[in-house]
């Protein structure tokens, strides 16, 4: 007598005969566009590259100094700040900082954001433009000499790495707009003290990662009440909330980026265009009520967080000098399960980008039965 044990397959119909291995072809990686990249996969990603954190602020800071300097001697407008600020964040998320310049990866992401933004400049406008900071208007020279040639092509090949971080993404967010219409729905004039100063505050969010995890309504909510928090003129019904649900946000997105922003301002204010209007003791005064609030109500520093176990130490000391590193949450995924290894995209097999998760994950669910492998056990009776 036999007795048949069979690992059924999700799909009805069989996909491969009895002890064969899968495939030879690989079904290719599938990045799915992150229009949103939370605090916790930010940790993540810096950690599975292995970057120090302290050198992470710092090159941030610098490269987001810069990309404002050199847009601002372009006469670009603010919105192409804005998309060169959140290019230049995903690539650093992606590539960790000994693989390149970070003014390399500065002038990359404000020659992509340009493009997008159709105000169009070549990258040896972009060149020139950082190079006549340094000098004497005397001294300046024009975008066309012989020694930008190099820089301005090294600009052209970083272009590609970063749509690749990206996903091919050109979805943006602008919360100066929606900062502007926020501040008259709540009766405030455009040249108010208030509205004036919410709108430099949101041009130094771009030095956090704020605007690659928060909407442009949490951004713009932050700033309108975080001026208004430091000018001691309040505005009750922004810090209410009783149109939070109407702006699609809430009060632990938006309590999280006035952590975030109080922060900059705390132990970066000489880096900032408002910390220095402003003395050190008065965003400590601000902030106070603010962590009574979330003590209170039981509000996450980080929302959204899914817990994750306790890493556990073994206690071998010295033969832990190099622990291995977590897989890097951002790597395309194929649909059997491989995990592309960080520098080599399109090594091994095709990345394709996608925008629309659900069809990623239908696309994955169908291709992962071709990669099952079925067996078959038999016991007979002798």
């Amino acid at each position: 007598m036999a007795r048949n044990v069979r690992d059924e397959s999700p799909r009805r119909s069989s996909t491969l005969e009895r002890g064969l291995s899968g495939p030879a072809i690989h079904p290719s990686f599938i990045q799915v566009a992150n229009p949103y990249i939370f605090e916790q996969t930010v940790e993540n990603c810096i950690e599975a590259m292995g970057v120090n954190p302290l050198r992470e602020t710092s090159l941030r800071l610098q490269g987001v100094a810069w990309i404002d300097s050199v847009r601002r001697a372009l006469n670009l407008p603010i919105r192409t700040f804005d998309t060169a600020v959140g290019y230049y964040h995903r690539f650093r998320l992606v590539h960790p900082d000994n693989e390149y310049n970070f003014t390399d990866a500065a002038a990359a992401a404000l020659f992509t954001a340009c493009k997008i933004e159709d105000t169009l400049k070549k990258s040896r406008d972009i060149v020139c433009a950082a190079y006549n900071l340094k000098l004497a208007p005397s001294e300046h020279l024009s975008a066309d000499d012989p020694m930008f040639e190099s820089n301005a092509r090294g600009i052209i090949g970083l272009e590609r790495l970063m749509l690749e971080a990206s996903g091919f993404d050109f979805r943006t967010r602008h919360p100066q707009k929606t900062l502007m219409k926020l501040g008259r729905h709540h009766g405030l004039l455009k040249n108010s003290e208030v509205s004036n100063l919410a709108y430099r505050i949101s041009s130094d969010l771009y030095r956090t990662f704020a605007p690659i995890k928060q909407n442009s309504s949490t951004m713009a909510f932050s700033c309108l009440e975080l001026a208004g928090r430091l000018l001691d003129q309040r505005v009750e019904q922004v810090e209410s909330g009783v149109d939070y649900a109407q702006w699609s946000t809430s009060r632990a997105e938006i309590m999280e980026t006035l952590f975030d922003l109080l922060e900059l301002y705390t132990h970066h204010r000489s880096q900032t265009a408002v910390g220095l209007e402003f003395p050190a003791d008065r965003f400590l005064t601000v902030r106070i009520p603010l962590n009574q609030e979330a003590s209170e109500h039981n509000i996450p520093r980080y929302h959204p967080w899914i817990g994750q176990p306790r890493k556990q130490s073994n206690g071998s000391g010295a033969n832990d000098q190099d622990p291995p590193r977590p897989a890097h949450p951002l790597t395309p995924i194929a649909a059997n399960g491989d995990r592309q290894r960080t520098g080599e995209r399109g090594r091994d097999a095709a990345v394709r980008f996608m925008l629309d998760p659900a069809c990623a994950d239908e696309e994955r669910r169908q291709v992962a039965a071709y990669f099952k492998v079925e067996m078959e056990e038999y016991e007979v009776d002798g």
